[in-house]
């Protein structure tokens, strides 16, 4: 049902379309263009995603709905990586982003030197953050006011 593969060039469509929905952009990092243009999806699948550490699609029956990453820290942080992931909307709330988690974390800890995973996730974004609760991670602390996107503090 959940399947975790490599990035492909036939993505770069829905990579752009996905990515031009308010609602699944509203708590991804500013990293990420807006608006997403063909070029950028084409960049991401050709060069991008293959320097941000582990970056997988995830695919629901066989379609193509989001990302999920892990990039590992530096230097005396270099046993942790940072997840991230994301959904396109019309396949929220259907459990993909908790299977996907929990899969990607066991493939992670299996295939990298990582024995800590963490994610930051922006206030009010209550969605992920049952997500990482039902996916075995815990809650260490809340960071008030630590991020600034599109003039917003979370």
């Amino acid at each position: 049902m959940i399947e975790l593969r490599n990035i492909e060039k036939n993505d770069e469509a829905l990579l752009v379309e996905y990515l031009n929905d308010e609602s699944v952009l509203k708590y991804l990092s500013s990293r990420i263009p807006h608006p997403y243009t063909l070029e950028d999806a084409a960049w991401w699948v050709d060069k991008g995603c293959k320097k941000e550490g582990v970056v997988k699609a995830i695919e629901y029956r066989g379609a193509f709905c989001g990302i999920i990453s892990m990039r590992e820290q530096l230097f005396e942080h270099s046993h942790s990586g940072e997840v991230g992931y994301w959904v396109a909307r019309e396949f929220w709330g259907r459990g993909i982003a908790t299977i996907a988690l929990t899969q990607f974390t066991r493939e992670i800890f299996s295939s990298q030197n990582i024995v800590r995973l963490y994610a930051s996730v922006f206030s009010g974004n209550v969605g992920s953050m049952k997500v990482l609760q039902k996916a075995g991670y815990k809650h260490e602390g809340t960071l008030s006011c630590s991020v600034k996107k599109r003039g917003f503090l979370f």
